[in-house]
Parts: structure tokens; C-alpha cells; sequence
């Protein structure tokens, strides 16, 4: 739980899923929703006076794109780390989210527990890429990034911010633990397991553990 609360506006045109989306940060402990707002110009006055930590911004707003909106804020010298909210993983609209210096790009059908972990991590200063986008850039040659690594030592190299207990979390996943098996091997909630795995997951741009594991193992990363 963090003792200052995450401060939070939504910006998100459909209000059931605002609602909804809402619903997930007021049960959690840790996040605070200032503000919402369902038009761009709405959510740009209200960031400039309300500066919110973290602002979830649809990119699909009914009088500008969440695009416009985001470079709006950069004019201003807003403050507030922009999650990029979006239902398709277009390249180039990725490319131009991320070069406007938003922090995190979500395809809306993210889990709960995972929009919570990316929400704290961008608040801490992470960005984030959805693992279906990455391929995506890579098809596209895009430099945000980086393309495949051809040796071992320049993945291990390139992946040394991989945490001492994301390699022990990595090791387990190698070995096939669920998640409830890490969090009872390490001593930690299986909570903070599957945010380990997660973090694991988006660190090695792969989609899901058992691609984390094979990569891991082929990579050099981690020794059967």
C-alpha cells in the first residue's frame, strides 16, 4: 500500500467502461481518481489544474484523438506520466505515442491486477509496452525498439536491469513453478509473484511465461 495515494484521472469517452475502469482503482488500495473526463479538451483543462501523477488517456476521443491530447500536455509542460489507453496496436500509432513521451501503451483488454502493476510502475518512472505491440514495431523496423539480438552476450547485456529477484523468479518460471509455488519458495505474496512475472514477461518482450522460460533458456539468460 502506498502511503500517498497514486493520483489518478481517467480520460475515457464510453462511460461504462470509465465506470468500470474507475470501479478497479476505488477498490484498490494506493490510487486516488481526482478526475475524469470524456472529451479531450475537458481532460486538458482539468490535468492543467488538477496534475494528476498518472493520467489513463483513450486514444479514442469524440472531438481530438488521445494523440493531440498528449501533445497538447507536452506544450504545457504538463508533469502527469500519460498511459496511452487503446483497443488496436497500430505501429505507427504506437511510435507516435511513445516519440510524445507517453510512458505506457495498454490494449484495453489488459487484466485487473496488471493495469494496477503498470499504473505504480509508471508512477515510479517505468514505461511500458504492451507484449501483443512488439512485434508489431519489430515487423515495422521501428527504433523504439530495439531489434532482435543476434549473440547471447549482447541479450544478457542489453537485459541487465532484469532485478536480482526477477533472475530468482525467472529461475523458478525455467523450472516450471506456478506462481503459488514462487511466492512459497521465495517467501513473497502471489501477488508480488505474478507482478514479478509480469515484469519479467514485458522486460524479455515475449508474451507470456512459457515464451519468458524458452527465450530465457535459449538466450543464455538462465542455465537448465
Amino acid at each position: 500500500m502506498n502511503s500517498i495515494p497514486i493520483k489518478l484521472m481517467l480520460v475515457e469517452d464510453h462511460k461504462l467502461i470509465r465506470v468500470g475502469i474507475k470501479t478497479i482503482f476505488d477498490e484498490a488500495d494506493g490510487y486516488d481518481v481526482i478526475a475524469e473526463a470524456s472529451t479531450g479538451k475537458d481532460a486538458i483543462d482539468k490535468a492543467l489544474k488538477l496534475k494528476p501523477d498518472v493520467i489513463l488517456l483513450d486514444i479514442g476521443l469524440p472531438d481530438m484523438s488521445g494523440i493531440k491530447v498528449l501533445n497538447k500536455l507536452q506544450e504545457y509542460d504538463s508533469e502527469s506520466k500519460i498511459i496511452i489507453l487503446s483497443s488496436h496496436n497500430d505501429g505507427d500509432e504506437v511510435h507516435k505515442c511513445l516519440s510524445l513521451g507517453a510512458y505506457a501503451y495498454v490494449i484495453k483488454d489488459i487484466n485487473v491486477e496488471m493495469l494496477l502493476y503498470i499504473v505504480k510502475s509508471v508512477w515510479q518512472g517505468a514505461m511500458w509496452l504492451d507484449p501483443k505491440i512488439v512485434p508489431n514495431l519489430r515487423d515495422k523496423g521501428d527504433m523504439v525498439i530495439p531489434k532482435k539480438h543476434t549473440t547471447r552476450e549482447m541479450f544478457r547485456n542489453t537485459h541487465a536491469n532484469l532485478t536480482q529477484r526477477e533472475y530468482e523468479v525467472l529461475k523458478l518460471v525455467v523450472d516450471g513453478k506456478s506462481n503459488n509455488d514462487i511466492a512459497q519458495e521465495l517467501c513473497i505474496s502471489e501477488h508480488t509473484a505474478k507482478a514479478h512475472v509480469c515484469n519479467i514477461i514485458q522486460k524479455l518482450l515475449v508474451d507470456d511465461r512459457t515464451q519468458a522460460a524458452v527465450k530465457a533458456i535459449k538466450e543464455g539468460i538462465i542455465q537448465p
